[in-house]
């Protein structure tokens, strides 16, 4: 695990999108610039640049993402049958896609925005508004990865959080912040024991639940990478991997709630550590004074 966050290649890792390597050599890479004075100076401004321009390029996509957006779903559907070739599928799995939609439904609605509202000391509705076009973008591209300039663009200008704290927790979670993708997992797994008849106990149903926490941590910030990681938490309890044909069907559709809300966890992380990092100065303060 440790050599896995060691990049034997930083450009095969960038193709690959293997971001948690990405981030720990831009850490290392990042505190050797701070050590060179004004020699690092010229090579900080470069990044913030560069930086700068995806961001304004990002904005001239999102003008016309509503089309994309149209364009990617209306694919899918077509490409499942239409209407008429997918909807028996999604009822035929409808308690299991449900269950999922209704968990991440309470997670994203309720339990985030108390978090937000309780530790963060933000309005959750005004934030909400502030990534809208994030959240957005997430459910058409079912990537985090890919909505991570439109995250940190949305909690930094409209939400306020200074770009210190959004540059490292934005694109950390966007790797490992996958609330949404653990909760599917385990709804996945206990989902495919009840059709396979196999009675999982207590202990079980533990080792199902960190085993998915653990494993959405290793999840790629790609569309439906959730399916591959899904293969370590059936193993862990000895479920039958070909389980997983039983929500290939319906797992597209899943994927794009799902990733709204890693994305959406992502955001309130971020105005949670905003907002822990001002505490901690200003009880510094005080203590100075």
């Amino acid at each position: 695990m440790v050599l896995g966050l060691i990049p034997s290649n930083v450009f095969e890792a960038m193709v690959e999108m293997n971001v948690l390597p990405l981030i720990v050599f831009a850490l290392l890479f990042g505190a050797v610039l701070s050590t060179l004075g004004e020699r690092g100076a010229i090579a900080v401004d470069l990044f913030r640049s560069l930086n700068d321009a995806i961001m304004r390029l990002v904005h001239w996509v999102m003008t016309v993402a509503p089309i994309g957006i149209f364009g990617l779903v209306a694919g899918r559907i077509g490409n499942a049958g239409g209407f008429a070739g997918f909807l028996p599928e999604l009822i035929a799995v409808g308690k299991y896609s449900f269950t999922v939609v209704l968990g991440l439904a309470i997670h994203g609605i309720v339990t985030l925005p108390l978090i937000l509202w309780l530790v963060g000391r933000r309005n959750p509705v005004q934030y909400v508004r502030g990534v809208a076009a994030a959240l957005l973008n997430a459910f058409s591209t079912a990537s985090s990865s890919a909505t991570l300039p439109l995250t940190m663009e949305g909690v930094e200008e409209e939400n306020g959080i200074s770009n210190r704290t959004a540059s490292f927790v934005l694109p950390l979670g966007a790797t490992i912040n996958m609330d949404g993708t653990a909760l599917y997992e385990a709804v996945a797994a206990m989902f495919i024991a009840q059709v396979y008849g196999i009675e999982l106990g207590p202990i079980q149903q533990l080792v199902i639940f960190l085993t998915a926490t653990l494993a959405a941590i290793g999840a790629a910030g790609i569309p439906e990478a959730g399916l591959v990681t899904m293969v370590i938490v059936l193993r862990a309890v000895g479920l039958p991997i070909e389980g997983i044909t039983l929500i290939l069907t319906v797992d597209w559709l899943l994927d794009r709630f799902r990733t709204t809300v890693n994305v959406w966890g992502d955001a309130v992380g971020a105005g949670v550590v905003e907002t822990l990092e001002e505490r901690a100065a200003g009880a510094k303060a005080e203590a100075g004074a």
